[in-house]
């Protein structure tokens, strides 16, 4: 599930094998830019911005790219043989010399001004992973509507950029509460606390796609996402799923919805309200 650490992680890797590279190949697979062409380019860099990936050439052009659920940019050896998905899910083939970097399923891929930017971008809170990191403006926006459930406004990009349906989850079981309780009935300190864990665990999974929020090296890796039916890590209780589809407002400047969200909670020891289609756990 690609989340700001799996995106940074892409740029990262993307970087060390385009930048300053000249481009030999340069295939867009979507309609709109299938004429566009970008041989003979340089690479400047390739940055994340939240969840999305922004890749400078020089003359002042972007391709922005969003991973959405099952997005993934994979770097070969120019002899290797792709290795990612089929050929008709791939969306971007981009060559130097040395190395081809292939996109698989993007459901966004475009190309703008480098100077346009701020077009796709501009409505980005606080980047987790981003230079731009400010733990208060990240807890203002968090905490600027009282009455929005907590996993919602994790998930608002809007508020700070970088979590996906893995750290809502982890997030609300780390604060002992649903992601369903209002954000203004959280406990004292809880809000304050909640920002710097995620900072401090994508800080700490940004180097690897095998993320982990549970310490130690022996699995599980996470404490509830992905593991309905299994006992909680902390008091036993079976681990519970739900899913649905955001039922969020378009609002303008708004991140697109990603499709299906998946919520996994422990109903014995999050309190807070629970998915309506689970009865409240008896204590």
């Amino acid at each position: 599930m690609p989340e700001g650490d799996t995106v940074w992680l892409t740029a990262h890797r993307l970087h060390t094998a385009l930048a300053g590279q000249v481009l030999t190949r340069f295939d867009l697979r979507v309609p709109r830019f299938a004429t566009v062409d970008l041989t003979g380019r340089s690479v400047q860099e390739v940055a994340a911005r939240g969840k999305h990936l922004l890749m400078r050439f020089d003359g002042g052009l972007t391709l922005h790219s969003h991973l959405r659920m099952d997005g993934a940019w994979r770097v070969f050896a120019v002899s290797e043989r792709w290795r990612g998905g089929p050929a008709h899910q791939i969306r971007a083939v981009l060559g130097t010399a040395a190395r081809t970097a292939v996109g698989y399923r993007l459901p966004v891929l475009d190309v703008l001004r480098t100077r346009d930017e701020p077009q796709v971008v501009g409505h980005l809170g606080p980047d987790l992973l981003g230079p731009d990191w400010d733990a208060a403006t990240a807890l203002a926006n968090l905490t600027s509507d009282p009455a929005r459930p907590l996993g919602d406004a994790l998930l608002d990009q809007r508020n700070l950029a970088g979590i996906g349906n893995v750290y809502r989850s982890e997030l609300a079981f780390l604060a002992r509460v649903t992601p369903w309780l209002p954000v203004g009935e959280l406990p004292q300190g809880i809000a304050p606390r909640l920002v710097a864990t995620a900072h401090r665990l994508l800080e700490a999974n940004k180097h690897t796609f095998d993320r982990r929020t549970v310490p130690g090296t022996a699995r599980p890796l996470l404490y509830v996402y992905g593991r309905r039916g299994e006992p909680c890590l902390r008091c036993g209780t079976p681990v519970r799923k739900a899913a649905q589809r955001e039922a969020r407002p378009s609002t303008a400047g708004a991140e697109p919805d990603d499709g299906e969200r998946v919520t996994y909670w422990c109903p014995g020891c999050q309190s807070g309200p629970q998915d309506r289609s689970f009865p409240a756990p008896t204590r």
